[in-house]
């Protein structure tokens, strides 16, 4: 499998509408409008894009984006950071969040930050196994957290220090030259 993570691009907008119509659970994870295409291609470049205190990588495969990796939140006094990770549902169940979540974590540690969080809904044991298994422990519950529609959702929260040991698994490679 030819993988590796890059940044998005406008001329992901079509991988991106296939990947959020691959699978419901996706909703959530999109805030806005991918049939207006100048709001989708504003996202890709704003929300999906690298700044100061968020940086967003494609996760791709033979070329075509899949997912997308994420820090968000960065915090550099303190050395901390938000990851997000999210695969379309032909991606899935292949390891390619695991290797992509200990990829950029450990360029987030090489970059400077100490500790990296992330959060699932106790109700996505897949996404809980895609932390463990990239070294992020579990450190608690947050009771009824997040709110889609009108449910709400208890979220499990892990952290991975930079102290901490590397997870057995082999990182999807980066580009040498990132933007911004």
């Amino acid at each position: 499998m030819d993988a590796i993570l890059r940044p998005w691009s406008s001329g992901d907008l079509e991988a991106l509408r296939s990947a959020r119509a691959s699978a419901a659970d996706l909703d959530s994870q999109f805030g806005w409008d991918l049939d207006d295409a100048g709001a989708a291609e504003q996202h890709l470049v704003g929300a999906l894009g690298f700044s100061e205190h968020a940086r967003n990588w494609a996760i791709t495969v033979q070329g075509v984006a899949v997912g997308n990796i994420g820090v968000s939140a960065i915090e550099r006094r303190h050395g901390t950071a938000w990851a997000h990770y999210w695969l379309a549902a032909s991606a899935r169940g292949k390891g390619l969040a695991v290797r992509a979540l200990a990829s950029v974590a450990a360029h987030a540690f090489d970059d400077g930050l100490f500790r990296l969080e992330l959060g699932h809904r106790v109700n996505n044991p897949a996404s809980c196994r895609v932390a463990t298994r990239a070294g992020f422990e579990p450190e608690g519950i947050e009771r009824q957290k997040l709110r889609y529609g009108e449910a709400r959702f208890d979220v499990e929260t892990h952290a991975r220090l930079a102290s901490d040991p590397p997870p057995l698994t082999e990182p999807l490679p980066l580009p040498l030259v990132l933007p911004g």
